[in-house]
């Protein structure tokens, strides 16, 4: 099982500079998983920087996988994961999301940099 982070999606669908690798990810994973927090953050920012059609569209995309909604016990796990690697609420729930489940939490986000079962992409120096 695999959680890709907002990071990753926003790369995808705005052919940033790591947009490939998080797409070979993508087509290797068995299972996605999409926390609504994701789902959340990504239309928010497409919207903003590129436009609502796009946002709309990513969003579809993002719908047509397993969505994982936050209940009141993954809520208590994420507040205890922010506490203890002093992560935002948003990647709280990312994170606890993909500890919930067992999977593998993939993103080039750097406040997830060394957490266990998380897959750091970093651009290539130049």
């Amino acid at each position: 099982m695999t959680v890709i982070d907002s990071s990753g999606w926003i790369e995808i669908f705005t052919g940033g500079p790591l947009a490939g690798a998080f797409r070979q990810r993508v087509e290797g994973a068995k299972a996605l998983l999409v926390p609504t927090i994701v789902l959340y953050e990504v239309y928010k920012v497409i919207r903003r920087e590129a436009s609502e059609e796009q946002a709309d569209e990513a969003a579809a995309w993002l719908k047509g996988l397993t969505l994982i909604p936050l209940d009141d016990r993954l809520a208590l796990e994420a507040a205890d994961y922010s506490l203890r690697h002093r992560l935002s609420l948003a990647d709280a729930v990312v994170y606890a999301t993909a500890q919930a489940h067992h999977a593998t939490l993939i993103t080039s986000d750097e406040h997830f940099r060394g957490l266990p079962e998380v897959e750091y992409l970093s651009e290539a120096p130049a």
